[in-house]
Protein backbone atom coordinates (compact mmCIF):
# COMPACT_ATOMS: atom_id res chain seq x y z
CA UNK A 1 0.00 0.00 0.00
CA UNK A 2 1.34 3.39 -1.00
CA UNK A 3 2.19 5.76 1.85
CA UNK A 4 2.68 9.49 1.32
CA UNK A 5 4.27 11.11 4.35
CA UNK A 6 4.19 14.77 5.29
CA UNK A 7 1.93 16.09 2.51
CA UNK A 8 -0.67 17.30 4.99
CA UNK A 9 -0.53 18.50 8.57
CA UNK A 10 -2.95 18.56 11.46
CA UNK A 11 -2.29 21.25 14.05
CA UNK A 12 1.20 21.64 12.58
CA UNK A 13 2.04 17.94 12.80
CA UNK A 14 2.82 16.09 9.56
CA UNK A 15 0.57 13.14 8.73
CA UNK A 16 0.88 10.18 6.40
CA UNK A 17 -1.82 9.46 3.83
CA UNK A 18 -2.47 5.95 2.55
CA UNK A 19 -3.38 5.22 -1.06
CA UNK A 20 -2.43 6.72 -4.41
CA UNK A 21 -2.47 10.40 -5.29
CA UNK A 22 -5.14 10.93 -7.93
CA UNK A 23 -4.50 13.28 -10.83
CA UNK A 24 -6.94 15.60 -12.56
CA UNK A 25 -8.79 13.61 -15.19
CA UNK A 26 -8.34 10.30 -13.34
CA UNK A 27 -11.40 8.09 -13.29
CA UNK A 28 -13.09 8.24 -9.91
CA UNK A 29 -12.53 4.95 -8.06
CA UNK A 30 -15.71 3.12 -7.10
CA UNK A 31 -16.30 2.07 -3.53
CA UNK A 32 -19.15 1.20 -1.21
CA UNK A 33 -20.12 3.58 1.59
CA UNK A 34 -22.93 3.65 4.15
CA UNK A 35 -25.67 6.30 4.22
CA UNK A 36 -27.41 7.69 7.31
CA UNK A 37 -30.05 4.93 7.16
CA UNK A 38 -27.37 2.16 7.09
CA UNK A 39 -27.89 1.43 3.37
CA UNK A 40 -24.88 0.56 1.25
CA UNK A 41 -24.28 3.13 -1.49
CA UNK A 42 -21.85 2.59 -4.37
CA UNK A 43 -20.22 5.75 -5.65
CA UNK A 44 -20.76 4.33 -9.14
CA UNK A 45 -24.48 4.97 -8.64
CA UNK A 46 -23.64 8.66 -9.24
CA UNK A 47 -21.78 7.98 -12.51
CA UNK A 48 -22.96 10.23 -15.33
CA UNK A 49 -24.27 12.85 -12.90
CA UNK A 50 -22.68 16.07 -11.69
CA UNK A 51 -21.24 15.14 -8.32
CA UNK A 52 -19.03 17.06 -5.90
CA UNK A 53 -17.27 14.93 -3.31
CA UNK A 54 -15.79 16.41 -0.14
CA UNK A 55 -13.75 14.24 2.19
CA UNK A 56 -13.39 15.11 5.87
CA UNK A 57 -12.00 13.12 8.81
CA UNK A 58 -14.99 13.88 11.07
CA UNK A 59 -17.99 16.20 10.92
CA UNK A 60 -17.54 16.82 14.65
CA UNK A 61 -14.39 18.89 14.21
CA UNK A 62 -14.56 22.67 13.75
CA UNK A 63 -13.00 22.89 10.27
CA UNK A 64 -14.94 19.89 8.90
CA UNK A 65 -18.16 21.24 10.39
CA UNK A 66 -17.63 24.66 8.78
CA UNK A 67 -16.66 23.13 5.43
CA UNK A 68 -19.68 20.84 5.30
CA UNK A 69 -22.09 23.59 6.36
CA UNK A 70 -20.74 25.72 3.49
CA UNK A 71 -21.12 22.86 1.00
CA UNK A 72 -24.69 22.41 2.25
CA UNK A 73 -25.41 26.09 1.47
CA UNK A 74 -23.83 25.80 -1.97
CA UNK A 75 -25.72 22.56 -2.69
CA UNK A 76 -29.01 24.32 -1.97
CA UNK A 77 -28.20 26.88 -4.66
CA UNK A 78 -26.82 24.34 -7.16
CA UNK A 79 -30.16 22.64 -7.69
CA UNK A 80 -31.21 19.00 -7.88
CA UNK A 81 -29.00 18.16 -10.87
CA UNK A 82 -25.89 18.45 -8.67
CA UNK A 83 -25.20 15.96 -5.88
CA UNK A 84 -22.90 17.11 -3.10
CA UNK A 85 -21.45 14.25 -1.04
CA UNK A 86 -19.42 14.50 2.15
CA UNK A 87 -17.52 11.36 3.06
CA UNK A 88 -16.14 10.85 6.57
CA UNK A 89 -15.12 8.07 8.92
CA UNK A 90 -17.97 9.01 11.27
CA UNK A 91 -20.53 6.32 12.01
CA UNK A 92 -23.81 6.81 10.12
CA UNK A 93 -25.76 7.62 13.31
CA UNK A 94 -23.24 10.36 14.13
CA UNK A 95 -23.57 11.79 10.62
CA UNK A 96 -27.36 11.74 10.92
CA UNK A 97 -27.16 13.51 14.30
CA UNK A 98 -24.79 16.11 12.85
CA UNK A 99 -27.06 16.75 9.84
CA UNK A 100 -30.04 17.30 12.15
CA UNK A 101 -28.14 19.63 14.46
CA UNK A 102 -26.61 21.58 11.54
CA UNK A 103 -29.82 21.69 9.50
CA UNK A 104 -27.86 20.11 6.66
CA UNK A 105 -30.44 18.71 4.27
CA UNK A 106 -28.82 19.42 0.88
CA UNK A 107 -25.52 17.59 1.30
CA UNK A 108 -25.45 13.79 1.37
CA UNK A 109 -23.24 12.39 4.13
CA UNK A 110 -21.71 8.96 3.59
CA UNK A 111 -19.62 6.89 5.99
CA UNK A 112 -16.39 5.10 5.07
CA UNK A 113 -16.11 3.47 8.51
CA UNK A 114 -16.55 -0.15 7.38
CA UNK A 115 -13.72 -0.68 4.92
CA UNK A 116 -12.00 2.69 4.49
CA UNK A 117 -12.34 1.93 0.76
CA UNK A 118 -12.93 5.58 -0.16
CA UNK A 119 -9.94 6.80 1.83
CA UNK A 120 -7.65 4.17 0.37
CA UNK A 121 -8.98 4.48 -3.19
CA UNK A 122 -8.74 8.27 -3.24
CA UNK A 123 -5.47 8.43 -1.30
CA UNK A 124 -6.89 10.43 1.61
CA UNK A 125 -6.90 7.89 4.45
CA UNK A 126 -4.90 9.20 7.40
CA UNK A 127 -2.56 6.49 8.71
Amino acid sequence: MEERAGIITMMGNPLTLLGPALSPGSEAPDCKLVDNDLNTVALSSYRGKVCIIASVPSLDTPVCDTETRRFNEEAAEAGPEVSVLTVSMDLPFAQKRWCGAAGANHVITLSDHREAAFGLGYGVLIK
